[in-house]
């Protein structure tokens, strides 16, 4: 957030490997709650679906909850509203990924087997965190790789003196190839522990693998038949794909972090602006893919923010903001390049963040490649038919004044067209993609008050022509920022904020409607301490929200979460 508490709450710090274990276990069914806690409701690996899953309402306990007059040594363990993982009637075998305690930078790599007992043919596979930690810490930044594959990134929570838990649960069927064999694992999540910075960070990693049950069908023609990772050459990153590949979609972990302003890119203001964050450009930031030097995929980076976010660590003890303990991958469909890169010969594959300062640093990028082939050929040919890459717009204004302000606009079309010649005919595919930012960013002298309104929008259409009806996948995305901090002549800091992760999706055939769905994750925050002054006298208090809604043609979740100082005061469930 703004750098006026910058030696109060140092930013975030950027992103550890013992030997992964497999343990056979028997279940009928299975659900995953994300980022349970102790009180709540969700199910444990071995119970039958939680309510939530089936979408039965429930409701907060009838017992009032005692809420403190401010925000002691301990509080609610983190959670999210998010939906549970829940996996299908079937057997499921769990293996160990890691067991680790991270204290430094090293990260903890060791050995990843296959589970015996439940095939190679999984109907799901979810992976599942499960952490603790205790004393003080600031929030750090996590990944996990599987044979180079990064399948998971994350950040922790900031504890509580007494300590807390939390756990994090993610769909990763995706990568069943890379699962298929024996691989490395590395995992990291950076952490300095010294006489300040107390907390340990101790987490342990799972995979549970169902065996292929009732969604076998359906789950196998979404997984991709190989996932890949980009080679090092002397041009650059490479990408060599199988010769019959027929679907390309690249994936990209893209997170602002690792300290400096980089990790606030969204309040940036150009030069001449006198701001303690400034970028050569603006708040602006685009991530692009380029495949042989050619503008292949545009996209809105979400702006996750961490839980030191916006200057206030007690805005984000109990309820994270939308993401920020699992990081989503950016996806583009690289379909239309398949004919080029389909040759045989490693093609150049690079990621770019519009907007970066030259020679700046605070952006990850670590890239997947998920691949689809034709089972009926060995080489598929095609081509590129049409790129049209329209003007980057990118217009940022400073107003001096009292209040000084900073107005931002950009915005970006791309459409590809490229076909394959497959075993079942030729087959187009279009992919149409828009992004576009507005932002209003204001602040007085010494940033005492630092305020910032900001949408982004990212739509995304792909349609594919070939034997039978034209099929279209429309995604409207949009993410929202509002918040303000200010900092009173009382040394009081509050900061109120709002965001928003929307996203409504589409798929026609034949001019009728396959399937949808339609999310809305809302984050509310208020929360207010005293700066400068050690923990115990800092008389914080704060109220904190969030309202996960997710409809569609496979079902709905409906669940509100409220917390007061740490203590969680309603959860509501149902549709």
């Amino acid at each position: 957030m703004s750098m006026l508490t910058g030696a109060i709450l140092l930013a975030s710090t950027v992103l550890g490997g013992g030997t992964a274990r497999a343990d056979a276990s028997a279940s009928a069914s299975s659900s995953f709650s994300s980022f349970s806690s102790v009180s709540s409701s969700a199910s444990s690996p071995s119970e039958s679906p939680s309510s939530a899953a089936a979408g039965v309402p429930s409701s907060s306990p009838s017992v009032p909850v005692e809420v403190p007059a401010e925000f002691g040594t301990d509080w609610h363990d983190p959670l999210t509203a998010a939906p549970p993982v829940t996996g299908p009637h079937a057997k499921s075998c769990r293996v160990v990924l890691a067991e680790v305690r991270f204290r430094d930078f090293t990260p903890y790599r060791g050995a990843y087997t296959p589970p015996v007992g439940c095939g190679d043919r999984w109907s799901k596979v979810v992976l599942r965190l499960d952490g603790k930690v205790r004393g003080r810490q600031f929030d750090r930044l996590g990944y996990l790789h599987v044979g180079g594959v990064e399948i998971f990134r994350t950040s922790t929570p900031e504890p509580s003196p007494d300590g807390i838990e939390w756990t994090v649960e993610k769909d990763v069927t995706r990568y069943t190839d890379t699962f298929r064999s024996a691989r490395d694992v590395e995992m990291l999540i950076g952490n300095v522990v010294d006489d300040t910075y107390t907390g340990v960070i101790d987490v342990k990693v799972t995979l549970t693998f169902f065996e292929g049950g009732t969604a076998a069908t359906a789950t196998t023609a979404t997984v991709p038949d190989r996932v890949l990772t980009l080679a090092d050459g002397p041009g650059g990153t490479t990408l060599t794909t199988p010769r019959n590949s027929e679907r390309i979609v690249a994936e990209v972990y893209a997170t602002g972090s690792g300290g400096g302003c980089e990790e606030y890119w969204y309040l940036t203001v150009p030069a001449a602006a006198p701001y303690s964050c400034r970028s050569d450009g603006g708040p602006y930031r685009e991530v692009q893919v380029g495949v042989d030097g050619k503008l292949a995929g545009i996209a809105a980076p979400f702006p996750t923010v961490w839980t030191g976010g916006w200057s206030n660590p007690f805005l984000w003890y109990v309820i994270p903001g939308p993401r920020a303990f699992d990081v989503k991958p950016i996806e583009y469909d690289l379909t239309p390049f398949a004919g080029l890169l389909n040759d045989g010969r490693p093609h150049r594959v690079e990621v770019s963040v519009v907007g970066v300062s030259e020679g700046q640093s605070g952006w990850s990028t670590p890239v997947n490649v998920l691949v689809w082939q034709d089972p009926g050929k060995t080489v598929v040919g095609g081509g590129l038919l049409t790129h049209d890459a329209g003007e980057l717009t990118d217009s940022t204004t400073y107003t001096p004044g009292t209040e000084h302000r900073v107005d931002t606009e950009g915005g970006h079309r791309l459409t590809v067209t490229g076909y394959l010649d497959t075993s079942h005919g030729r087959v187009r595919t279009t992919v149409n993609r828009a992004v576009a930012n507005t932002s209003a960013h204001r602040w007085t002298d010494g940033e005492t008050v630092d305020g910032l309104d900001a949408s982004w929008s990212d739509d995304e259409s792909v349609t594919v022509y070939g034997r039978g009806p034209a099929r279209t996948t429309r995604t409207h995305r949009t993410y929202t920022m509002e918040g303000t901090t200010t900092l009173g002549a009382d040394d009081r800091l509050r900061t109120v904020l709002t965001l928003g992760d929307r996203a409504d999706s589409v798929t026609m055939r034949s001019g009728r409607r396959a399937s949808w769905s339609r999310l809305d994750d809302t984050y509310t925050g208020d929360a207010t301490f005293t700066v400068g002054v050690p923990r115990d006298q800092r008389h914080a208090v704060g109220r904190t929200g969030e309202h996960y809604r997710l409809y569609g043609s496979d079902g709905c979740h409906d669940r509100r979460l409220a917390t007061v100082q740490g203590v969680l005061t309603e959860d509501q469930r149902g549709c």
